[in-house]
């Protein structure tokens, strides 16, 4: 089912006569002034385009490209700025995943900056903990793979320094920004466990309470940090200074004298973050109605698990909701058997069509039984052959994450998830510097779980949701996006993806319309909006829902045509997102 990618509408501006050119060209001129002053959440034009979910992180991007910077340079800055302004979200502490098109070289590349377990961890170091005291602990945190992941980049693909890139978020943490309503919320939320660590109260809890909306909130400890990367490389990070420093404050958390939380010490060294490193993989790719997608492989299952979705969806007579969440099920029963950070993941059969219609055979006219079974990705495919396997529970992964988009005017793009796990990772900012750390072990299986791909071991990666998705058509890149979210993260991708190519939305509606996420569950889980609408008709088909206030904060980018770009961020889901171009349409 390929659609035309150029609408109509495109090729109607010659025609405009003289005056209404002109007031066309004012309002335009007063569109591009509002987008620099406050959040827009689409953009069309040329010459390059971003979105992010967040005003100051876009931009930064789209100043990147006016200069003459790539989209790996734009991506880079964006998300150090994100660093300062979503430190709940993302950090130079935490991690992320890459998926990056090079127009150059016509190929798509992946770059794994995912976070790794201390090699003192082993497959019961988290068990018998309970969960919530993972998350605020020592334990949790993971040798960050951000810094990693931005060098790694920029040596391979971009074309300024780390220290370049990391100017504008040292202007935007010394000079600060203004708290919106989901900073201070967000804050707010995490209050009870800030004020038990001195270091992220004093910065985050000033006078004891979250920062009000509309003041403005400074991080000029942060701005030093970035400084002093900028001036001694990874290096500082990866075994220098501030390793040390981040390997202290792992070991001996700087509890509140009088807090009675039980703060777990970490298994950290200094020898974890000499042995960092950042990992370029093949990325995942499957074909769906004649575009091709690509995706982040294991350790994330992300792509594996949308395209495997994609793959049943494709084999099916008929794509609809219902279709949409059986096929997600049974994604998500063969993720949790297969995928992890394990030598022999079943990539190829996982992503092949024989096992994709062996699995669509299980989906009927009304939902399966509760929890569905993983399959047999074992290359030998008979009709409908019925599961046998055991289905694996879904691990609790924190809600909040970051993702970006940025395309350039030589055609490269890139989508980049990155991370600090939990809304304000394990809540512990290193003393001096301004910068919370990950817990990302959490995402670990806790056990005991015999043979579960998941489980912790030493310098191992946890599995990962994140799903920086591409999509090409004859070659072409045609959209990029993707999500935070957690494990929902999979879904967001896989029901935007559906919107736009499946039901013919436009890229803004398919992003703004209501969601749910089946991810082998006993129950859905759906926005309320998306409960007003199909609730009905889905439970006739023996679905079973559960209101999720809000699943995901996309930010997707979809090219018009050859040079002209649509950007994409959430009109109001996690207070919208900011879209940008760099020349905007009349």
């Amino acid at each position: 089912m390929r659609r035309a990618i150029i609408p109509a509408a495109a090729v109607l501006v010659s025609l405009v006569p003289a005056p209404a050119a002109l007031a066309q060209q004012a309002h335009t001129q007063a569109h591009t002034q509002q987008a620099h002053t406050q959040k827009v959440p689409v953009a069309e034009g040329y010459g390059g385009a971003v979105a992010t979910v967040d005003l100051d992180a876009s931009r930064a991007a789209i100043s990147v490209l006016k200069r003459g910077g790539n989209a790996m340079d734009a991506a880079v800055a964006a998300g150090a700025v994100l660093g300062v302004t979503e430190p709940y979200s993302a950090g130079l502490a935490g991690g992320g995943f890459m998926v990056y098109y090079d127009a150059r070289r016509r190929e798509v590349f992946t770059i794994d900056g995912r976070e790794t377990a201390p090699r003192a961890m082993t497959a019961t170091s988290l068990e018998g903990i309970p969960f919530e005291e993972g998350v605020t602990s020592g334990l949790s945190a993971g040798v960050p793979g951000t810094v990693a992941n931005w060098d790694l980049a920029l040596r391979r693909f971009g074309t300024i320094s780390l220290r370049q890139a990391l100017q504008p978020a040292i202007e935007v943490a010394s000079k600060g920004f203004v708290v919106d309503q989901t900073f201070h919320d967000q804050t707010a939320a995490n209050a009870g466990r800030f004020k038990d660590i001195a270091s992220t109260a004093e910065l985050y809890l000033p006078n004891g309470a979250p920062p009000p909306v509309g003041s403005v909130f400074r991080n000029p400890e942060l701005a030093d940090t970035y400084r002093e990367l900028g001036r001694r490389g990874p290096g500082w990070l990866y075994g220098g200074q501030l390793g040390k420093e981040i390997v202290a404050t792992v070991k001996n958390p700087p509890v509140t004298p009088g807090s009675t939380r039980n703060v777990r010490p970490g298994l950290m060294e200094l020898s974890d973050l000499r042995d960092y490193r950042a990992i370029q993989r093949r990325p995942t790719k499957v074909s769906y109605n004649g575009l091709d997608v690509y995706g982040m492989a294991p350790p994330s299952s992300g792509g594996s698990t949308v395209g495997e979705a994609l793959n049943i969806l494709e084999a099916l007579p008929q794509a609809g909701l219902h279709e949409y969440l059986e096929a997600s099920r049974l994604a998500f029963a063969d993720r949790g058997k297969y995928v992890g950070d394990i030598p022999g993941v079943p990539l190829r059969e996982l992503l092949s069509d024989g096992f994709a219609k062996e699995r669509a055979c299980l989906v009927g006219g009304t939902a399966m039984p509760h929890p569905a079974a993983p399959g047999e990705p074992d290359g030998t495919y008979e009709g409908c052959a019925p599961p046998t396997g055991t289905a694996t529970p879904v691990a609790q992964e924190g809600p909040e994450t970051t993702h970006l988009v940025v395309a350039d005017r030589w055609g490269n793009v890139i989508a980049y998830n990155l991370t600090i796990e939990s809304t304000g990772g394990n809540g512990i900012v290193v003393p001096g510097r301004g910068v919370l750390l990950n817990n990302e072990l959490t995402d670990f299986t806790f056990g005991p779980a015999p043979g579960d791909p998941n489980l912790p071991g030493p310098g191992k990666r946890p599995r990962s949701s994140m799903a920086p998705t591409l999509v090409f058509d004859d070659g072409r890149p045609v959209l990029a996006a993707g999500s935070p979210g957690g494990s929902t993260i999979i879904t967001t991708v896989l029901q935007i993806l559906l919107n736009r190519y499946e039901f013919g939305m436009s890229l803004p509606d398919a992003l703004a319309a209501p969601r749910a996420t089946q991810r082998n569950t006993a129950q859905t889980q759906a926005e309320q909006a998306f409960l007003d609408r199909y609730r009905a008709e889905l439970e006739a088909k023996g679905h079973s829902f559960v209101l999720n206030p809000e699943i995901g904060a996309a930010t997707a980018l979809e090219f018009l045509s050859r040079n002209r770009v649509q950007a994409v961020a959430e009109p109001s889901r996690r207070g919208g997102g900011s879209a940008m171009v760099v020349s905007p349409s009349r």
